[in-house]
């Protein structure tokens, strides 16, 4: 009996949900919009990079090595100066790099093969006042221009993973993070609160079902609505976005569901703290959704933050869900070289449950 009332309060809720336009619009066509703008219009991506070459000496090598450049669809070609033209061209934005081909190079390059040692044959000279530009442009002026003489240059540059440096591969673990944890902690917590806040959850409480298993059944449909938005995101990641999907498709579900789970034991204990819809939407976009995008590494790399900060990004759960996805989808690895995050997902989730049901059941006495 008791469990034929749960099913009943799981079906009022989701029939619930599907009445209301504005909130299934919301959860299903967000993480698209969300998907589609972070993959394609928001790109980090070094494109069209206007570059110089200086040469004294246009020898064949040197030649080939420029076609090389100016075939690429990275960069533009903006011709040949002169070694006192450098400076001026890069302040007047010109040209963001600059090729220095070094007198006499194919000398240079002959004692390097031979082993001795002298002065660097090539330099790249870039603009760093846009990093994005000079980091990632210098990655790919070593690949292009260093391609014909790697052997003679005695090294060879390998980008593993993502070898054309697209930003969808970052951006798409992160983005996948942050729609799970808004989807079902924000609007778990924002459903809850509003039972509470118009006076309907106590008439809910004098049911024969226990205060938890009502609360239970308000979060499952949102659990299918997420694993809805977690079929459509894999969908548009690999056959929109072209985000490979190295790493076996049930591993990359399995975590992801257990993320879920965390994101709903998360709108739980939002509902437990707070006492108004406002409140728990406060709560939900700002102090969960800030700390989410600048210590999940989804931004900004975890390495490059303070010491003092560091610390903090322990407790993002973004952080964990986000290293290891990418682990899963983009380099191909097995399950176990992502345990660590998995078992630290699962002891929070525990951790969680167990807050909220306590703040919970605190409340309902």
């Amino acid at each position: 009996m008791r469990n034929s009332n749960f099913g009943a309060f799981v079906k009022k809720e989701t029939l619930h949900i599907l009445r209301d336009v504005r909130t299934m619009m919301i959860v299903l066509l967000i993480p698209v919009i969300l998907m589609i703008l972070f993959g394609f219009a928001i790109s980090t991506e070094v494109n069209n990079l206007n570059v110089a070459v200086v040469a004294p000496d246009r020898t064949e090598t040197v030649r080939k090595s420029v076609e090389r450049l100016v075939n690429n669809s990275y960069f533009t070609f903006k011709g040949y100066i002169s070694q006192d033209e450098i400076d001026s061209k890069l302040r007047s934005s010109e040209v963001d790099a600059v090729v220095v081909f070094e007198h006499d190079f194919d000398k240079i390059m002959m004692e390097h093969q031979l082993g001795i040692e002298t002065k660097p044959a090539m330099q790249f000279i870039f603009d760093a006042s846009n990093t994005n530009v000079a980091s990632a442009g210098t990655v790919y002026l070593q690949s292009v221009m260093m391609n014909d003489i790697s052997q003679q240059s005695l090294f060879e540059m390998r980008l593993l993973y993502n070898p054309q440096m697209k930003s969808a591969y970052n951006f798409v673990p992160g983005i996948m993070g942050l729609i799970f944890i808004l989807i079902c902690a924000m609007m778990t917590s924002v459903s809850i609160v509003r039972e509470k806040e118009i006076g309907t959850m106590e008439v809910l409480l004098v049911s024969p079902v226990s205060p938890m298993k009502i609360v239970f059944a308000k979060m499952i449909p949102y659990f299918v609505i997420s694993c809805i938005n977690l079929a459509t995101i894999l969908l548009i990641s690999h056959f929109i976005l072209d985000v490979p999907m190295s790493g076996n498709l049930l591993n990359i579900i399995v975590l992801s569901v257990t993320y879920l789970f965390l994101s709903l034991a998360l709108g739980l204990f939002v509902s437990s703290i707070s006492t108004s819809q406002v409140m728990a939407l406060l709560i939900s976009a700002m102090v969960m959704l800030l700390p989410m995008m600048m210590l999940s590494g989804m931004v900004f790399p975890l390495e490059n933050l303070p010491l003092a900060i560091k610390p903090l990004t322990y407790i993002v759960p973004a952080r964990w869900y986000i290293e290891a996805i990418r682990k899963l989808m983009i380099m191909g690895t097995p399950f176990m070289a992502v345990i660590k995050e998995f078992i630290i997902l699962i002891v929070m989730t525990l951790i969680l449950l167990l807050v909220s049901i306590k703040l919970f059941k605190d409340k309902l006495e």
